[in-house]
Formats: structure tokens, sequence, C-alpha cells
């Protein structure tokens, strides 16, 4: 067998671990859905008549609310699921699996790679409950099938940016206890930008700050995507962001990853 095709064996073993382990200890994949479930019925049925109401237009109140913050919710959903893969890394890194690993006549490209493919199909999947529930609420889209293929590449690829920084995140972590923080802000962003409200109804310094962070393009994208409206050039900035973030999440990891093996 040729390096690739053993690089490629050793990485579906990992992948089938990764899954293997979210299966029988399905206690994490359960709080990283719950979090966006809550945020998302908090937001519809406390805040939603009011925010709906100064949306105005014809997607205003509670129903024309849950419209304009499911695609944040989406998007929060990626981000709670970095949590989760940097939890996972850091326990390998300190309970000395790795190690273990690394003494074994396998692909050490693997190891991190089932990560990434473990946690992409775990996004997903929640990504498809939340979805199911917001629809169950009344989320009404007005996506064809073009328009939703293209929303599953778009998911596709923001998960995997996230995802390889939350590797990066996991292995720059000394301990389980401090990783379970650091992918913190990630949860907050959609916040700052105009998953809840509009960025135009916001202070100046903030409205600034809220469409020049990456999650603004991102959530537009989306929104476009599923509600047919403008995108503009929110789709090129998502795609440039995904870029970078994925290259500097990967360049990351491999940095911290392989500065470990020569310890």
């Amino acid at each position: 067998m040729s390096t690739m095709s053993y690089a490629l064996t050793d990485s579906a073993t990992m992948l089938r671990r990764n899954l293997t382990r979210m299966v029988r200890y399905p206690s994490m994949t359960v709080m990283l859905v719950a979090m966006p479930i809550i945020f998302l019925l908090l937001f519809v049925y406390v805040f939603g008549g009011t925010l709906g109401a100064g949306i105005g237009g014809p997607s205003g109140g509670r129903a024309g609310y849950v419209n304009y913050v499911t695609p944040a919710i989406i998007l929060m959903t990626i981000a709670a699921a970095v949590q989760g893969t940097t939890i996972s890394v850091a326990m390998d890194m300190t309970e000395g699996i790795v190690d273990r690993f690394r003494t074994m006549a396998i692909a050490r490209v693997s190891i991190l790679t089932g990560h990434v493919l473990g946690s992409l199909i775990q996004t997903m999947l929640s990504i498809t409950v939340i979805i199911g529930v917001a629809l169950l609420i009344g989320f009404r889209p007005s996506a064809g099938p073009v328009e939703w293929l293209a929303l599953t590449g778009v998911l596709l690829m923001m998960a995997f940016a996230f995802i390889w920084l939350s590797v990066a995140l996991g292995l720059a972590s000394r301990t389980v206890e401090s990783s379970s923080n650091v992918g913190l802000p990630l949860v907050l962003l959609p916040f700052l930008g105009s998953g809840f409200v509009p960025t135009d109804s916001m202070p100046t310094a903030l409205r600034w700050f809220a469409e020049y962070q990456p999650f603004t393009p991102l959530i537009e994208t989306i929104r476009g995507l599923l509600m047919g409206t403008a995108i503009g050039n929110s789709a090129a900035i998502a795609v440039g962001w995904c870029v970078v973030i994925a290259l500097g999440g990967y360049l990351w990891s491999r940095k911290l990853f392989n500065r470990e093996s020569t310890r």
C-alpha cells in the first residue's frame, strides 16, 4: 500500500473511533444540540414578539422573527460544536492516548483527521436537528432545491473551518477544564452581529464591529440562501473568512501537534 492509502485507512479507523465514542457517550452531543435549541425557543417565544415588531415590514412579529433568527442559531450550532471538538482533542492530548498512538504504526495525520471528520458529521447532524425544531415552531424558508444544495455546501465549509480552529484550541489547552472555555467567544459573537437584530439598529461603534466581524457575512449568506434576501458581497466575504480560519486553524494545529511530538 502507498503512503496515501495508509493515511486514508488510518483516518477511517480514527473516524470510526470518534463516531463510536459519540454513540457511546451521547451526553456531549445532547449538550451541544440543547444549547442552540434553548436559545431558539428563548428568542422566538420570549423576545420574538418585541424584536419581531422592531424589525417591522412583512417579516415582523413573532412569526417573522423565527425566520430572521434561525440562520443565527444555525451558525451558533456550528460554534457550539467547536467547544465539543476542543474538549475531545484536549482529552486525547492530556490522557495519554495520543502518546500511545505515536508508538503504533499509524499515520500521524490520521489522529487529527479523525477528530475533524467525526466533528463534521456530528455538527451536520446537529444542524439538521436545529432546522427540524425551527420548522416545528414556524420557520418557513423560501429556499428551493438549488438553494438547499448551496446551503449544505456553505455549512460544510463553515463547519470545516471552525472545526480546524477548534482542534488547534484543544491542542493549545493545558487541561480539559480550560478547553471547555476557550471556544466560548465564538458562541457569543453571533450576538454582536446581524444574527438577532439588524446592525443598523446598533450604536455606531458597535455597528462598525458587527459589520466587519466574520459572523455577520456568514449569517447573511445563510439567511440569503434560506429566505431569498439579498446576499450582496457577503458570500464572497464569508468564503474568504472560511478559507482564512480553516488555513489558520490547520497550520496552527500542525505546529502544535508536531511540537508535542518532539517532546
